[in-house]
């Protein structure tokens, strides 16, 4: 039986959902499982918006490696939050631009 795929769970702000698709379709088509931050809209309550900020930690959980989707080098206050989770897991991180003081990879 091979080897599963990696698995990579894309991060960053819902201004970049495009951006995130995109992303999602370069990782998939190269064989690479993807996981995702859910669809969400501003009718969303904050208990739901809350619900899928715990849920995408579980899927940075399962991920073997982060890729943070922030063009421009922005990173919102959630995406920074995942972040830090994914980095207390040990989990390495690569972002699509170079973020501030940063240099895009960890």
């Amino acid at each position: 039986m091979p080897d599963r795929p990696p698995i990579v769970c894309i991060c960053g702000s819902a201004r970049f959902a495009d951006e995130m698709r995109a992303a999602n379709r370069e990782l998939t088509l190269a064989g690479v499982i993807v996981v995702a931050p859910g669809e969400a809209d501003e009718l969303i309550s904050g208990e739901q918006k809350a619900q899928l900020g715990a849920l995408h930690l579980r899927k940075i959980d399962l991920a073997d490696r982060v890729l943070v989707v922030n063009p421009g080098g922005y990173i919102g206050e959630s995406t920074r939050r995942e972040i830090a989770y994914a980095k207390c897991l040990g989990k390495p991180i690569r972002y699509t631009h170079p973020a501030e003081g940063d240099d895009g990879r960890d």
